[in-house]
């Protein structure tokens, strides 16, 4: 017994001297309110959040408390579900997307950035967002989170990790159609994507010199030419001039025989062309699991690797784990930082 209570006074020793992670409410009618209390549930004595957004469109029952600052939430987490209140003005219908809300979900993501500006966040963690409501709603002109978060932080071109126990991923190109990728992906770009990955694996994933496999764009990596002619052309080339300066690269490789575990224990993440070409192998290696990671901000910022899930909001049947692993991401790389 005394040993439980000393272990639970040290885990509070940590909640309270830590600063807490911005959770952002994310689209109100899809599954993400629902999500934060599940969270809590699961996190409540391991680490502190504080839920940004509408404490109306928490699922009924909810343990919630209303901070007047981010600092609050470290006491407040033990018994209660810390939020942030931003009043959205409507209430959340499950399903069904409300123009209403845009404005409020963009506003909820400036404040969330601001607050780990500041210093006041350890970190973020964004909760789903439906991009087309915040297009039709709000005239949103980024493709998504990740490169919002990029405008938000001052500019400059963030990457997108995805991670779970099993793989570290890494699209150079996110989202746009694949029929753009060949002119989308270019040295410059593959080159920026490599140089940040391997400095943020050495600065918040503690991997002193981590080594990186590279896919190939066309299938076989381009077969020597037979199939396309990039990996030739520029690809191979850029590689052997990043490993001349200290970079642990291999490749190009291809990318089907990357994923398979013997493959996967060779290095510490992946660089894939295009956005299904890494997507792909890690949702089907850890679904419920995965989580986003986005490299090269000068904050941390994590979020669940699933979408808004509409067609099951309302029904309790949201799995939270993602985001719970989500939330544990940010912190250990927080407190890494």
């Amino acid at each position: 017994m005394l040993m439980a209570t000393l272990i639970n006074c040290a885990q509070r020793r940590g909640l309270l001297n830590t600063r807490p992670i911005a959770l952002t409410g994310g689209e109100p009618a899809g599954i993400s309110p629902e999500l934060a209390p599940m969270a809590w549930a699961a996190l409540k004595s391991e680490l502190a959040f504080c839920y940004l957004g509408d404490p109306t469109h928490l699922p009924a029952g909810t343990i919630f408390e209303l901070v007047q600052t981010l600092a609050e939430a470290s006491d407040v987490m033990p018994r209660a579900l810390p939020v942030l209140a931003h009043d959205f003005g409507t209430p959340r219908v499950a399903g069904v997307s409300d123009a209403g809300h845009a404005e409020h979900v963009i506003e909820v993501i400036k404040q969330a950035v601001g607050l780990a500006l500041s210093g006041e966040a350890s970190a973020v963690c964004t909760l789903p967002i439906n991009k087309k409501a915040l297009k039709d709603g709000a005239a949103f002109a980024f493709p998504g989170h990740t490169e919002f978060l990029a405008h938000l932080c001052g500019g400059g071109e963030s990457v997108m990790m995805l991670a779970s126990p099993e793989l570290r991923v890494v699209p150079a190109t996110i989202h746009i159609a694949l029929a753009d990728v060949p002119s989308v992906l270019t040295r410059d770009k593959l080159r920026h994507v490599i140089e940040v990955t391997a400095a943020d694996l050495r600065r918040r994933f503690d991997i002193a010199a981590p080594v990186l496999a590279i896919a190939g764009l066309n299938p076989h990596a381009g077969e020597g030419g037979a199939m396309g002619t990039e990996e030739l052309d520029w690809i191979a080339p850029l590689l052997d001039d990043m490993r001349a300066e200290g970079y642990a690269l291999a490749g190009p490789l291809p990318a089907d025989t990357m994923f398979h575990a013997a493959a996967r224990a060779r290095y510490d993440a992946a660089i894939a062309m295009y956005h299904d070409q890494a997507l792909i192998p890690i949702k089907t290696l850890d679904f419920d699991r995965g989580v986003n990671v986005t490299l090269g901000l000068p904050i941390v910022r994590s979020s669940p690797d699933h979408g808004t899930a509409f067609d099951i909001a309302g029904t309790g049947r949201a799995n939270p784990s993602s985001t719970i692993e989500a939330l544990k991401l940010a912190w250990t790389m927080a407190g890494k930082s």
